[in-house]
């Protein structure tokens, strides 16, 4: 597995460098995250995948060796567009766990992907 770099500066201390999470089937998950959100990924087998950032460094992974846990680290992902994403969430087969709410600096909603991993998708405004 190739070492992420933080905007091809290396890595920052103490800062998020790699998310990693578990599933109960790589090629769901990939075919899930793909089209949601239309990630990529960086293939090492049938047990793991890279999920690539837009400019193709590697921020986390697919594991096919670990089991999703309930209270793992909640990842968010920001979203220019919270109902679009909500749909592509759910036409991609994910669950919404807490619909669109309001917080301070913005809104957000929480789905579970098909292997039982939740996730937060937010917006500013």
């Amino acid at each position: 597995m190739r070492v992420p770099s933080v905007g091809g500066m290396g890595q920052t201390h103490h800062a998020i460098a790699y998310i990693e999470l578990a599933t109960t089937d790589v090629a769901a998950a990939k075919a899930f995250y793909g089209t949601a959100f239309g990630w990529e990924f960086n293939d090492y087998g049938p047990e793991y995948a890279g999920i690539k950032a837009p400019d193709g460094d590697e921020v986390g992974g697919l594991n096919g060796t670990a089991s999703p846990q309930p209270g793992g680290p909640l990842v968010l992902l920001f979203s220019e567009d919270l109902a679009a994403s909500e749909k592509a969430v759910t036409d991609a087969g994910g669950t919404i766990t807490q619909g669109l709410y309001e917080y301070p600096g913005g809104h957000r909603f929480h789905f579970s992907d098909p292997s039982g991993n939740e996730l937060g998708v937010f917006a500013t405004s």
